[in-house]
C-alpha cells in the first residue's frame, strides 16, 4: 500500500510541475507588450510539446540510462515503442519530463519581443535534447531508482546535491536564455545609445495582474516540484513544503523592501520576481536545511535578483522578463546554499575532500561551462546560417501579427491611428468592434473626429475657457517643454512673456539651486514613467512650495521693484486610452501669497 501511496505523490507532483506551465505563459505574457503578448503564449505551450516529446525520445535515455563513464546515459531510448511501460518506470518518467519542460520554457521570457519563432524552436530542440539531459545525468544520475538503471553522473559521485533543481532546471535553463539574449542583442528602444547619461528605459508590461496570478500558480506548482522530488511520500515532505513556502515568503519580502530603499518606489517587479527568486534559490536545498536557513536562503535568494538586474543593465543585456536573474542567479546561490546550510545527516554524501562546499561549486562551473558553451556555440552557428532575430520594422508591428498573423483590436486601432497621423487625412475612421472595451474606444474616438471635422468651436471655446483661468496652467511634453496651450496667467506666474518658448526645466533652472535642479529633473523623469503612481510623486515633488523673487516693473513710472512669492506648483499626468503611456503632463502654478 505504501508503494502506492509515494507512486500517487509522484504522480500528483508531476501534475503540479505540469501545472507550472500556465503559470509560466501568465507572466512571461503579462511582462511584455501586448503587441507580443500572444507569440510568447504560443511558444511557451510549443516548448512543452517539443521538450516532452524530444525528452521521452531521447532526453530520458540520457539523462537516466546506463552510464557510460558518468558522461551519459545509453539505454532506455524511447520507452514504449514496442509494448507497454512498466508502472513504476512510466511514473518516473512523466514526473522527470516535467522538469525538462520547465527548464525550456524559461529561455521563452528572457529572449521574448525579438527571437523568431522557429528560431525559438530551434532553441528549444537543443535545450531539450543536448543540453539538459546530459547535464541532468551528471548531477541526477543516481538519484533514479533501481528499476530504471544503476548509471551515476560523474557529478553525483563526488557528492554535488541540487535536490529539485536550482542548477540542473533552473540554471541550465538561464544559461541557455542568457546565450540567447547575446546573440539577440536588447528590444529597440531599451537602452540609451553608449556614452548616453540616460538610464536604461524600463519597458512596461501589457497585464500585471496576470502576471501575479501566473506567480500564484508557480507558487503552487512548486509544491509538486520540490515536494515530489522526495520520490515518495515520507517524512521529509512536510518540511519541504514548509521550506518552500518560506523561501518564497523571505524572497519576496528582501526584494521588496531592499528594491524599495534603493529606488524609492514599491516597484511590482519587486514583489513578482523577488518571490520568484526565493522559490528557485530553496529547490536545491528544501530537504536538507532547516525551516530558518530557509528563510535565509530565501531572503539572499531576493537579493541576489535584484543585484542580478543591475548587473544586466550595466552590461546592456536585455531579459524581457528577468528570467535570469531569478533562474540563474538565484539558483546558483541556491545550489551553493546547500554546502553552506545543507545538514550532514540529511545529505548523506562523501562530498570530494570532504568539503560539500566545494562540490557545489564544482557543479555550478560545470553547468556554466557546458550549458553557456553549448548554447552560444549552437545559437551563434544558427544565426550566421540564418538570422535568429526578427526584423526593426517586424518588431515595431509586433510578433503577434508578424509571426503568426494574429491581429489584434488594439492592433488595429495603432493602425488606423498611424494612418491617420502619417496622412493627416482627418476622415480616416477607427473600426468600432461592438460590445468590446476597444471598441468603445474607437467610437468614441470617432465621435471626437466627426466634431473636429464639422466645426472649430472646440478651439475657440478652449482658448476663452484658457482665458478665464486665474493661476498657471500649462502642459509639458515628453522633453518638458512647455507646450502652446497655457492659461492667461501662465507668463505672469512664470516671470517670462513667451512659456511656449521654454523647457520648464532650464526655466526652472534660472531660479533654482543646483540641488534642486537635479531633483527636480529626477522628478520629471518619474512623472512620465508609468511605474511611478500619483501618490508617491507627489510626496517627492521639490517644487511643491517654491520661494521666489520676481521682477516687477510699475506701469505708472517704469520703475522696477522686486517681489517675493511662494509658488504651488502641482503636476497631474494625461494618459494614452491604454492607460500604458504618458502623453503630457499638466503643471499647475499658483501664487499663493505675497511675502
Amino acid at each position: 500500500m505504501q508503494n502506492m501511496v509515494d507512486a500517487l505523490w509522484v504522480a500528483v507532483s508531476g501534475a503540479l510541475v505540469f501545472f507550472m506551465q500556465p503559470g509560466f505563459q501568465m507572466v512571461e505574457s503579462g511582462l511584455t507588450r501586448e503587441k507580443n503578448s500572444i507569440n510568447v503564449a504560443i511558444k511557451n505551450l510549443t516548448d512543452i510539446g517539443i521538450s516532452l516529446f524530444i525528452y521521452w525520445l531521447i532526453g530520458f535515455a540520457l539523462m537516466f540510462g546506463k552510464s557510460a563513464g558518468g558522461i551519459l546515459g545509453f539505454t532506455n531510448f524511447i520507452p514504449g515503442a514496442m509494448g507497454n511501460v512498466d508502472f513504476n518506470l512510466c511514473n518516473f518518467l512523466f514526473f522527470q519530463a516535467m522538469f525538462c519542460s520547465t527548464s525550456a520554457t524559461i529561455v521563452s521570457g528572457a529572449v521574448a519581443e525579438r527571437m523568431k519563432y522557429s528560431s525559438y524552436i530551434l532553441s528549444t530542440l537543443l535545450i531539450s535534447a543536448v543540453i539538459y539531459p546530459v547535464f541532468g545525468h551528471w548531477a541526477w544520475g543516481g538519484i533514479q531508482p533501481s528499476f530504471v538503471s544503476d548509471g551515476q553522473g560523474w557529478l553525483y559521485k563526488i557528492g554535488f546535491v541540487d535536490f529539485a533543481g536550482s542548477t540542473v532546471v533552473h540554471s541550465v535553463g538561464g544559461y541557455v536564455g542568457l546565450a540567447g539574449i547575446i546573440i539577440l542583442g536588447a528590444r529597440k528602444g531599451r537602452f540609451p545609445a553608449k556614452n548616453s547619461k540616460e538610464k536604461p528605459r524600463e519597458i512596461q508590461g501589457c497585464d500585471i495582474p496576470m502576471t501575479v496570478a501566473g506567480v500564484f500558480i508557480l507558487w503552487f506548482g512548486w509544491l509538486g516540484f520540490n515536494g515530489g522530488s522526495t520520490l515518495a511520500f515520507n517524512d521529509i515532505v512536510p518540511q519541504i513544503l514548509m521550506n518552500t513556502c518560506i523561501g518564497a515568503a523571505t524572497g519576496m519580502l528582501s526584494a521588496l523592501f531592499a528594491g524599495w530603499a534603493f529606488t524609492g518606489i514599491p516597484n511590482v517587479n519587486f514583489v513578482i520576481n523577488g518571490t520568484l527568486a526565493g522559490l528557485v534559490a530553496i529547490t536545491a536545498n528544501c530537504h536538507c536545511v532547516t525551516p530558518g536557513a530557509a528563510a535565509i536562503i530565501g531572503t539572499v535568494g531576493g537579493i541576489v535578483m535584484l543585484a542580478a538586474c543591475k548587473l544586466l543593465d550595466l552590461l546592456r543585456l536585455d531579459d524581457a522578463v528577468g528570467a535570469i536573474p531569478v533562474h540563474l542567479f538565484a539558483g546558483i546561490w541556491g545550489t551553493l546554499a546547500v554546502g553552506i546550510f545543507g545538514q550532514p545527516e540529511l545529505l548523506g554524501t562523501n562530498p570530494i575532500l570532504g568539503n560539500q562546499f566545494l562540490a557545489q561549486l564544482i557543479g555550478v562551473l560545470a553547468c556554466g561551462i557546458w550549458s553557456f558553451g553549448i548554447a552560444f556555440t549552437g545559437l551563434f552557428i544558427l544565426n550566421k546560417i540564418k538570422q535568429l532575430r526578427v526584423s526593426e520594422a517586424d518588431e515595431d508591428k509586433g510578433l503577434n501579427i508578424v509571426e503568426h498573423g494574429a491581429s489584434t483590436e488594439i492592433f488595429d486601432l495603432y493602425d488606423k491611428m498611424s494612418e491617420q497621423a502619417r496622412t493627416g487625412d482627418l476622415s480616416i475612421r477607427l473600426p468600432e468592434e461592438p460590445f468590446t472595451e476597444i471598441g468603445q474606444i474607437s467610437h468614441l474616438y470617432n465621435k471626437v473626429m466627426d466634431t473636429l471635422e464639422e466645426s472649430s468651436i472646440e478651439k475657440e471655446s478652449f482658448g476663452a475657457l484658457m482665458k478665464t483661468i486665474p493661476y498657471g496652467m500649462f502642459m509639458l511634453d515628453n522633453d518638458w517643454n512647455i507646450a502652446p496651450q497655457y492659461s492667461a496667467a501662465t507668463p505672469r506666474v512664470l516671470g517670462c512673456p513667451n512659456p511656449e518658448n521654454y523647457n520648464f526645466l532650464l526655466l526652472m533652472a534660472r531660479i533654482l539651486s543646483r540641488d534642486k535642479t537635479v531633483a527636480l529633473k529626477e522628478f520629471l523623469e518619474r512623472l512620465y514613467n508609468p511605474e511611478f503612481k500619483q501618490s508617491a510623486l507627489e510626496s517627492v515633488n521639490p517644487i511643491k512650495m517654491l520661494e521666489v523673487t520676481m521682477r516687477k516693473t510699475s506701469a505708472s513710472d517704469g520703475f522696477e521693484t522686486t517681489e517675493k512669492k511662494t509658488i504651488r506648483f502641482e503636476f497631474s499626468r494625461i494618459y494614452n486610452s491604454q492607460h500604458t503611456k504618458i502623453l503630457h503632463a499638466v503643471v499647475y502654478a499658483n501664487p499663493v501669497n505675497a511675502l
